[in-house]
């Protein structure tokens, strides 16, 4: 992914979508706007999970600022191995194999050839699901 982020509005941010706060990519769970003042623009609060650590964020922002967008990819890799807490995959496009952490909410254990879900943004990669 050449462009890692592009650029919106702040008022165009809605729950749910991602954006970047302090460097992380996170998904929108929460959005406070305050009404516009005498001698001002309405402020934006916007609270964020991040997508790979779980983290939240916080982040202030003027109603008519810019944000920055994630790009965020969703691709499916083959799961060629398993060992102990970690999965080794192979991407089904370029046939690139590396190796992921088994997420702790993923049911069941993964078993080789079967297809896994991977969610890709800013050169960080995390497993969603595996079918």
């Amino acid at each position: 992914m050449s462009d890692e982020k592009t650029f919106a509005s702040a008022k165009e941010i809605k729950v749910g979508k991602y954006l970047i706060i302090d460097g992380v990519p996170c998904r929108v769970v929460d959005l406070d706007i305050s009404k516009s003042g005498k001698h001002g623009a309405a402020k934006m609060r916007i609270t964020g999970i991040g997508v790979f650590n779980g983290e939240k964020k916080v982040m202030l922002t003027p109603g008519d600022g810019d944000v920055e967008i994630p790009m965020i990819g969703r691709k499916d890799a083959q799961v060629v191995s398993v060992s102990g807490d970690s999965l080794h995959l192979m991407d089904t496009q370029t046939y690139e194999i590396f190796e992921l952490p088994i997420p702790p909410d993923l049911e069941g254990t993964p078993e080789p050839g079967k297809t896994a879900e991977i969610l890709e943004a800013m050169g960080k990669r995390k497993v969603i699901k595996v079918r």
